[in-house]
């Protein structure tokens, strides 16, 4: 078995030096790397991988899925793919911080090209208790260039304060959208993860509609209740629903940030956010959905029914 082992870990190290010897690969040099390394993956060291990841965070052809595979891993193996990979795309970014939280966060945030919007989330992130501090002047510069960006793309003739709501959902949506998607085997995923995408998919439609139904489904609340909820203009109720359905903070930000995209066009907003959902209680949390179920009179709408509605 060590024999066996020995040569995984020759082969795992051998590809990947000669693949980043390569100035242009093609294709196929692409697709034979992925072939060889990741059935090897489980059966290398920690060593092989940390190697891995450093030897491939400078190639921006590298394949997306070892990529991917790689940047799951403890932070000490993947800090140089966080810190530099071109093949890690802003929707890879949220997902890594949604998964494993401040430590990926905290090398995410030193990327030299960091959506302005990932950036407010890490330094929320990094600064929960603390008043809000003045941005750095090379960061609000920073900030207010992709605003400036953002209007001319959208076609705005005028500038407007802050970031509208259909702009912050813009600016999500596209941050989101799969440039390619990566298998995960279903038993590996838990209940809530796929929870968590289901909501996470409906909000970013930008169909009210989509996002409750997909709420009331995941909460078991109806669904008048659940439209009540996204209609507000404060989100306490959707902080207990999300904080009920265990969804980690930064998880639960993503959503609210697609329901409530005027809502933290800052990262003052961000923090406070972050503050009340942090500081809710499981019991309180599941006290105010067994309160907003008790309200609830009305059938729950199937998905299927208001998508048909919607495309009608």
């Amino acid at each position: 078995m060590k024999g066996e082992a020995g040569r995984s870990e020759r082969l795992f190290r051998a590809a990947v030096s000669a693949f980043c010897s390569l100035t242009r690969p093609s294709r196929r040099d692409i697709k034979q790397l992925e072939v060889l390394v990741l059935p090897l993956f489980d059966t290398v060291s920690v060593e092989a991988r940390r190697f891995a990841a450093a030897a491939l965070s400078e190639c921006a052809d590298a394949p997306g899925a070892l990529i991917r595979r790689l940047s799951n891993e403890a932070v000490d193996i993947a800090a140089p793919l966080l810190i530099r990979s071109k093949v890690l795309r802003d929707i890879d970014l949220i997902a890594l911080i949604g998964r494993h939280g401040v430590p990926h966060a905290r090398a995410i945030a030193r990327r030299a090209d960091l959506n302005p919007a990932i950036a407010d989330l890490v330094w929320a992130l990094e600064n929960p208790k603390l008043v809000r501090l003045p941005l750095p002047k090379e960061r609000q510069a920073q900030v207010e260039a992709a605003s400036r960006a953002q209007i001319l793309n959208d076609g705005n003739p005028e500038p407007v304060p802050g970031i509208s709501a259909d702009n912050a959902r813009r600016r999500l949506r596209s941050m989101m959208v799969p440039v390619q998607t990566t298998p995960v085997a279903t038993t590996e995923q838990s209940a809530g993860s796929l929870r968590y995408a289901k909501l996470r998919d409906m909000a970013l439609t930008g169909n009210p509609a989509f996002f409750q139904t997909a709420l009331a489904d995941a909460g078991q609340i109806d669904f008048p209740t659940a439209k009540s909820i996204t209609e507000k203009a404060n989100y306490p109720e959707l902080i207990a629903v999300l904080h009920s359905l265990e969804l980690s903070e930064e998880q639960a930000f993503l959503i609210a940030a697609c329901v409530y995209p005027g809502k933290f066009a800052d990262p003052e907003s961000i923090r406070l956010f972050l503050y009340s959902y942090r500081n809710m209680q499981p019991d309180a949390a599941r006290q105010s959905v067994k309160t907003l179920k008790a309200g609830s009179s009305s059938t729950p709408v199937s998905l299927q029914t208001v998508t048909r509605s919607a495309a009608g």
